[in-house]
């Protein structure tokens, strides 16, 4: 549609523009024909002139001829008046010509007369269609400045609004985004501390049945254990009474000894 208007209007451009050389070479054609008509009239009154000099001379011989009363001046007279005549003939002939071409001279120059006021009133027409034509053109470009600037407003207050809407998405996006992960961890913890937990209670229980595995040699090796550690401890006691037996003997015989001599027995140091 574009292309289409485009050309239209290409058109029409390329008709103005040939009707303004069309405009032109009649205007120069005009010019020609009423430079051509002048021509015409001028080289008619000159022979016009001449013609009617003729006749004037003519006519000065024919008076003259006539003045003579003789046979040859009669003739002379005759040939004179016949010379007058066809003189007085092609002067006639170049006066309606030259009548002819002024009025053809008076017509070019009216018909040129009319065709520049026309030329003209065309012109003033043109030019006061063209400032009309300007002024609708300002207006419309005006117009137009107005419409892409609320456009343009319009589109960026759109933009803002989108952008506004877009970052509450996001914003929204990224809550319920946090959101989730915050849950997902609390699920991960917890999968994780069951998991930990089952893990331990694994453990734990692989511990009691090895504890149970080895609590029955264990238990064996400990009542040999305590059984030898009895035994020993009770030959340590016996051998232990034994010993402060003796001592107390020692020190009873030391003491009837020493009362016997009338001095004081010495100290035996004990074990």
């Amino acid at each position: 549609m574009a292309a289409r208007k485009k050309s239209s209007v290409d058109a029409v451009a390329q008709l103005e523009k040939e009707l303004a050389q069309v405009k032109a070479q009649l205007s120069k054609a005009r010019t020609q024909q009423e430079t051509d008509a002048q021509k015409t009239v001028t080289a008619l009154t000159k022979e016009a002139t001449k013609a009617a000099t003729k006749v004037k001379s003519a006519r000065a011989k024919l008076a003259t001829a006539r003045k003579k009363k003789t046979p040859a001046a009669a003739k002379q007279a005759e040939a004179a008046k016949a010379a007058v005549n066809t003189a007085k003939a092609a002067h006639d002939t170049v006066k309606a010509d030259l009548a002819a071409a002024k009025q053809t001279l008076a017509e070019i120059k009216a018909a040129n007369k009319l065709a520049n006021e026309h030329d003209k009133a065309v012109a003033k027409a043109e030019a006061a269609m063209a400032k009309v034509q300007q002024a609708a053109a300002r207006k419309e470009a005006a117009r137009a400045k107005a419409a892409a600037k609320k456009a343009a407003a319009k589109a960026k207050a759109k933009a803002k609004k989108e952008a506004a809407r877009a970052r509450a998405a996001a914003k929204k996006l990224a809550a319920r985004q946090k959101v989730a992960a915050k849950k997902a961890a609390a699920k991960a913890k917890a999968k994780a501390k069951k998991a930990a937990a089952k893990a331990k209670a694994a453990t734990k229980k692989t511990t009691a049945k090895k504890k149970a595995a080895t609590k029955k040699p264990a238990t064996k090796k400990t009542a040999a254990r305590k059984s030898t550690a009895k035994k020993t401890a009770t030959k340590k006691t016996g051998t232990r009474k034994t010993a402060a037996k003796k001592t107390t003997a020692k020190k009873a015989a030391a003491k009837k000894a020493g009362a016997r001599r009338g001095r004081p027995a010495k100290a035996t140091p004990s074990a």
